[in-house]
């Protein structure tokens, strides 16, 4: 390939990279065709970017933005797949894919801009995902201000059903 072949794809990846925190290295030498386009489309679908690439090109793209642990990943046959919103979704859509043949394993990434190795990539895809997260977090921040609140309405509660209870003991 030529050099001037080579420098819109070092481009196209140094946007990818740029505008994506996460991007997860993906060894798909075991993959057939007719399953990298299924996953391609799961992926488009989901809102994620696929793409196989050149290991050296990569490695020019990330220049120094690439962490030294993640430099000897870029060998043998390697995708990346890219999140820019939530990066547990694409690692649980990427173990679901694995986990129908084997057929695709995750070298390592980054994950919001930390290094991220192989062995961990289980525990990402155990996480739940970001809007569940939250919720739990309001949930737990509202119960105070819920239990304050019964007990203020505790009393009137209370106090309605004694006048309830006089108002049955008068017409009796």
């Amino acid at each position: 390939m030529k050099k001037e072949a080579k420098q819109p794809i070092v481009e196209s990846l140094e946007r990818l990279f740029a505008t994506n925190g996460t991007f997860y290295l993906i060894d798909f030498k075991r993959m057939t065709v007719a399953q990298s386009v299924d996953l391609r489309k799961v992926l488009r679908k989901s809102g994620y970017t696929y793409k196989v690439i050149k290991n050296r090109l990569a490695l020019r793209a990330l220049d120094e933005a690439c962490p030294e642990a993640l430099r000897p990943l870029f060998q043998k046959p390697t995708a990346i797949a890219f999140a820019d919103k939530d990066p547990i979704q694409l690692a649980k859509i990427l173990k679901d894919f694995s986990n129908q043949g084997k057929i695709l394993a995750v070298k390592g990434g980054i994950v919001e801009g930390q290094y991220l190795a192989a062995e961990r990539f289980d525990e990402i895809s155990k996480l739940s995902s970001r809007a569940d997260l939250m919720a739990r977090f309001a949930r737990l921040m509202a119960a105070p201000l819920v239990e304050f609140l019964r007990t203020l309405q505790a009393p009137l509660s209370n106090f309605g059903n004694l006048l309830n209870q006089l108002k049955i003991k008068k017409q009796d």
